[in-house]
């Protein structure tokens, strides 16, 4: 197996500037869009109900057991 160089010669790159530059609406070479990042649809709305109930519900039996154990010492 041989290794070339693995990156390619701006001479012969399409959409290059001379000395390598990108210019100005050009998407880099090898490189994604900025489009292409983060979800591909908005999150559901309303999830956040359930695990902030169960979080409350532990919430309230902590301190409602530090509060009785406060109270029978």
């Amino acid at each position: 197996m041989s290794t070339g160089n693995p990156d390619p010669d701006p001479r012969t790159t399409p959409g290059l500037e001379p000395g390598g530059g990108v210019p100005p609406g050009e998407t880099p070479p090898a490189e994604g869009s900025t489009s292409e990042a983060g979800p591909r649809h908005a999150a559901p709305k309303g999830w956040s109900k359930g695990p902030l109930t169960a979080i409350l519900v532990v919430v309230v039996l902590v301190a409602a057991f530090f509060l009785v154990y406060a109270l029978l010492l």
